[in-house]
């Protein structure tokens, strides 16, 4: 990851675009030597780019001076021997071009590079191993935009199949992130292998956007302090994660068995749904009647009950569990368990509500 690498969605200039290139060169070369060769000779300009013109492409209108002298014999032959020369060179880059299939492939850079542009509130994932390889593959069936950043030619090319948005680079390097969006991304999730070059890409996405929602991988314990110190919202430690997974599995199997069924499928609503509960998060409005009162004054006139998850202030901290005690503000999120009939009802205490005016005697709400 610490060598520069070009991003995947700019125009390469080697292949047939630099022998194209080189052609070009070296024809505009081949015929200002010519023209300065004829104009030392004593020609006029015009008479001199006449000259070099239809000598290199045989038009054969015939000399517009006689060429006589050894000098300019031997500087006709060079410049048809090198014009045809470049010419020839120039064709065949444009022949492989199309052979090869760059010419789509450039059009459909600038396809995906527009469409990266046009992204506001998107992820942006950094790596594609195992885990960014997954977290793509969730984050594209839930429809949610993304960009991948990776160096491997042959992951990014079985990512472009699968659809992503993929930029070849080297997620450290700023103009990368830039290119990638992200003083417009919601999300980065930074997943790589290497706790350093986690450390680093953490570093330049909090100095590029102080808003970004930032999760960074640790293979180490120890450098959950250092990713959390250097910007990152949230840190997975996936060794741990799969010890704890396991330990699950030993102590309670039955329990873990069904969790995994419901969560096999990628969908934990739609397995909730099936039992009738649902996972919500429901804000606290301005003008609720929720404002500034305790949890404990949420109820719901029916037979059922609900799991109050946790709290999420406007600042960004969560607090799980939290006490009956805890009192509510405009901003808050609250994270909800419960009934599925039980939710809608809910929803309507977190509203804000409409205010009353009369007119003439009448109450109109608004």
């Amino acid at each position: 990851m610490a060598e520069h690498v070009q991003p995947r969605h700019q125009l390469a200039t080697s292949g047939p675009f630099r022998k194209i290139a080189t052609g070009i060169a070296l024809f505009l070369l081949i015929c200002v030597i010519a023209v300065i060769g004829y104009v030392a000779a004593g020609w006029k300009l015009e008479d001199s780019i006449y000259m070099v013109i239809i000598t290199i492409f045989g038009v054969g209108y015939g000399e517009v001076q006689p060429v006589q002298s050894p000098g300019l014999r031997a500087l006709t032959i060079m410049v048809i021997i090198a014009g045809y020369g470049a010419v020839i060179y120039t064709v065949g880059g444009f022949m492989q071009m199309l052979i090869d299939g760059e010419l789509n492939k450039a059009l459909g850079a600038r396809k995906m590079t527009r469409e990266i542009d046009s992204l506001h509130g998107h992820t942006i994932i950094c790596g594609l191993g195992r885990m960014g390889t997954i977290l793509a593959r969730d984050l594209h069936a839930v429809g949610k935009p993304f960009v991948v950043i990776d160096c491997d030619d042959a992951r990014l090319e079985a990512a472009e199949q699968q659809g992503y948005l993929v930029i070849k680079g080297d997620a450290i390097e700023e103009h990368i992130l830039e290119q990638a969006g992200i003083r417009r991304a919601a999300v980065l999730a930074t997943v790589l292998s290497e706790d350093a070059t986690n450390v680093f890409i953490t570093i330049t996405a909090r100095e590029l956007n102080s808003e970004v929602l930032i999760i960074a991988r640790g293979e180490n314990p120890r450098t959950e302090k250092k990713l959390l110190g250097c910007g990152a919202n949230r840190v997975v430690l996936p060794t741990a994660i799969g010890a704890t997974k396991v330990a699950q599995l030993i102590i309670r199997p039955t329990a873990e068995n069904l969790l995994e069924q419901m969560t096999s499928h990628g969908n934990l609503n739609e397995d909730l749904d099936n039992i009738g509960l649902k996972f919500d998060e429901l804000e606290v409005a301005v003008g609720s009647p929720l404002c500034n009162k305790s949890l404990s004054s949420i109820e719901v006139r029916s037979n059922h009950g609900f799991l109050i998850v946790g709290i999420r202030s406007p600042g960004g901290t969560t607090t799980l569990n939290p006490s009956p005690d805890k009192s509510l503000s405009p901003g808050d999120v609250v994270i909800v368990l419960g009934h599925r009939d039980d939710i809608p009802q809910l929803a309507e205490r977190f509203a804000a509500k409409p205010r009353v005016s009369t007119y003439r005697g009448a109450a109109i709400e608004s």
